[in-house]
């Protein structure tokens, strides 16, 4: 359970880092785009970094 909850935890940091980049430069982070605009990074690496920090946070409080 430990292995699932670090690599949940890594996929939000990760989210999270490619968030700040996109928000530097937004065309980096999503290159697959028509258009790239911030708005889109927020909406994508925003919404993947919480949603895994809370089941991150939720897995904690199931362990124990």
């Amino acid at each position: 359970m430990h292995h699932i909850k670090l690599l949940i935890l890594l996929v939000s940091l990760t989210a999270f880092l490619f968030l700040m980049i996109g928000l530097i430069k937004p065309w980096v982070m999503l290159w697959w785009e028509d258009v790239q605009n911030r708005k889109k990074v927020i909406k994508l690496y925003g919404t993947v970094a919480l949603l895994f920090y809370v089941i991150y946070l939720l897995l904690d409080v199931i362990e124990k």
